[in-house]
């Protein structure tokens, strides 16, 4: 008999400790083809029991990938015994039947599951059995066995996670990744039977700190021994270097690669702990993983480059190979953390369970964690990403109820020099991320708050010169003081600061602000300015006069088109959208005209007179065509509101308009 003989040999071979690590693969092959031709079902039992406690394979320090080798022994032979009784695999010519039914096989193996082995190591014959049979929608077995096979892998994961001595490490990884792949295949009867209590911390501990996980994300510091300059003046970060090598096995490990998957399982977890607990302890934990990343990160030589300068100071091979292996295991990080604080967040805002004293906390925690990763998303544009918007509003909804935590929370995370523009990229990333954050927290801070923290932080960006790297943080901080601006209660902030604001916004157009921004910033400030605003009542003539300078500005302006690199916009899709390219005089005629509805009864009669005879000025005929059609459009498309389409009904019909601007 050929086939007890070579079971023989390998029972031998598997006792022996003293085997060469390179023949355990050899081993293993071995096993997996004997598992599929033993005809005694005690052997397939005997086999099974060898394989979970052979010192060949336990003896020696073990890794997660020797693990996955072992369940990838019972997965294989699942599969071929599956295509062996279906008569699909062929050799000799001659269809090989199997030497044991599919289900007498499958019981042969569960009796192998004894006392001489750990639980864990239970678990990867049966998720090896489950994935080979049920995986890819196979329906290998039948439902009965099927149930029982799925019953068993919830008994031995709960016992497993109540009993882990040996390897503590390889066993709490071994579990996670056997949950990971068996986790979709499970009903969710099966699913509600694990003990997610003891299960939740191994899966984010195993996933987020272990070595065979992203280890505090560890990797990106070692990285910078291996990034050199060259002969180029440039960076380069070698295919060749130990730490590329390393990066790469990293994505490659079995733990890493299920992230995706083990996120959603951890998610699920959330979901169905009964000790709620352990959610704040989950929050510090994903906090304590994404500060070590962040810091990390700037312990990076990449990190010293702005994005958009990689290609000045990066080589091409980096640029092309290693630079977005790097960004794929940083945003597989993102994703991962994102689905698990969207289940985080759920709870927090509808488990009555969690305490409603901790919710500001939680938020605020919530929200360091999305500044820490925030040299990540930004990169990738967060609007993108509806669960990372979902987590970042949700947070800042909750906080925005605790005005004084809301304070607390921008004094922490506010520039160390307020006042300065930072040189490292990572600061700025992290001012951007004030900038847009703080705008939403503007409505419930007090006055003083508002000018010591917000436009303290904005001022610096808001008269840079033209420069590419500042560019995001220059609209974000633009867009923050006309927010704060539009704070009801800011009156005499706004009038402490709006000349100076004005004349920022006077400098920077057109070469570095946006044509949209700047009419956006025009309409707002009139609007601010106007009844019933209660600076009108102080400053009656300022809404007039901001009109004043943007008219006596588009005398002189020129009628050459603005750059429409920094005129884009975000269409329907998502997709960046170039507009249509518009001149400076245009802009500031169109940006005069956007804000007419915001006037005063008082003055919008004498600005309908004196926008018509601006456009009238204009020589360059496309850019009067443009202006008229805009008047026109104000004048009849509804964007009046009752009193001020009256008062220009009147103004065209019966006070002159008619007759005095008879070539529009």
């Amino acid at each position: 008999m050929a086939t007890d003989k070579s079971l023989a040999s390998l029972l031998r071979a598997l006792q022996d400790a003293a085997n060469e690590e390179e023949a355990i693969p050899r081993l293993l092959g071995s096993a997996t083809t004997l598992l599929t031709l033993l005809f005694n079902p005690l052997n397939v039992t005997l086999l099974t029991g060898q394989l979970l406690s052979a010192p060949a394979v336990w003896t020696r320090p073990a890794d997660l990938r020797a693990t996955a080798r072992v369940m990838a022994v019972f997965h294989v032979a699942s599969i071929q015994i599956l295509k062996n009784e279906r008569g699909l695999l062929f050799m000799d010519s001659l269809a090989l039947r199997p030497n044991l039914g599919r289900q007498e096989w499958v019981v042969a193996v569960m009796k192998g599951l004894d006392d001489k082995s750990y639980r864990w190591r239970h678990l990867l014959a049966l998720g090896g059995l489950l994935t080979g049979f049920e995986g890819q929608e196979r329906k290998g077995i039948s439902e009965s066995l099927r149930t029982k096979l799925g019953a068993a892998i919830v008994l031995a994961l709960n016992l497993a996670l109540e009993d882990i001595e040996e390897s503590p490490e390889l066993a709490v990884n071994s579990i996670v990744l056997v949950v990971s792949l068996v986790f979709g295949l499970l009903t969710e009867h099966e699913k509600s039977g694990i003990n997610h209590d003891a299960l939740l911390p191994r899966l984010f501990w195993a996933s987020f700190f272990s070595k065979e996980g992203l280890h505090f994300g560890y990797f990106l510091s070692t990285i910078d021994a291996d990034i050199v300059e060259g002969d180029n003046r440039k960076f380069d970060w070698s295919v060749k270097s130990s730490t590329y090598s390393q990066v790469e096995h990293l994505m490659t490990s079995p733990m890493v690669s299920s992230l995706g998957a083990l996120s959603r399982v951890i998610a699920y977890s959330v979901d169905h702990v009964r000790n709620v607990d352990l959610l704040p302890t989950l929050f510090g934990d994903i906090s304590a993983f994404t500060r070590s990343l962040c810091i990390q990160w700037r312990q990076n030589k990449l990190s010293e480059i702005d994005p958009t300068e990689e290609k000045t100071f990066l080589s091409d091979d980096t640029l092309q190979t290693s630079l977005p292996l790097l960004w794929k295991a940083l945003k597989s990080s993102l994703f991962s953390i994102v689905v698990i604080l969207t289940s985080l967040m759920e709870h927090v805002l509808g488990d009555a369970r969690m305490s409603a004293d901790g919710a500001p906390y939680t938020a605020i925690q919530t929200l360091h964690i999305l500044r820490n990763l925030y040299f990540v998303s930004s990169r990738m544009g967060t609007s993108s990403l509806s669960q990372h918007t979902f987590v970042y509003l949700a947070a800042i909804d909750i906080l925005s109820q605790y005005p004084i935590q809301a304070e607390a929370f921008l004094q922490e995370i506010r520039a160390a020099d307020t006042g300065l523009i930072p040189d490292h990229p990572l600061d700025r990333c992290h001012d951007l991320y004030f900038l847009n954050t703080a705008e939403h927290f503007a409505i419930i801070l007090p006055p003083q708050a508002n000018q010591d923290l917000l436009i303290a932080a904005a001022t610096p960006y808001l008269g840079v010169e033209k420069d590419q790297r500042l560019m995001e943080i220059f609209e974000a901080a633009h867009s923050l003081m006309l927010v704060v601006f539009s704070v009801r209660g800011n009156a005499e902030l706004v009038v402490n600061n709006v000349y100076s604001y004005v004349d920022a916004l006077f400098k920077v157009f057109p070469q570095n602000l946006s044509s949209r921004q700047f009419r956006l910033a025009v309409k707002s400030l009139v609007n601010i300015t106007s009844p019933p605003s209660p600076i009108s009542a102080d400053q009656p003539m300022l809404a007039s006069t901001l009109l004043e300078l943007v008219r006596m500005r588009a005398e002189s302006a020129s009628s050459a088109p603005v750059s429409i690199e920094k005129d884009s916009s975000v269409n329907a899709d998502g997709n960046t959208a170039a507009s249509e390219a518009l001149s400076e005089q245009c802009v500031l005629i169109l940006s005069l005209i956007d804000a007419l509805p915001f006037l005063s009864l008082d003055s919008l009669e004498e600005w309908l007179h004196i926008a018509v005879q601006t456009i009238r000025t204009v020589q360059d005929d496309v850019t009067r065509q443009k202006c008229e059609a805009r008047f026109w459009e104000l004048l009849v498309g509804g964007e009046m509101d009752v009193d001020r389409a009256a008062l220009c009904h009147s103004w065209w019909s019966s006070r002159g308009g008619r007759a005095r601007e008879s070539k529009l």
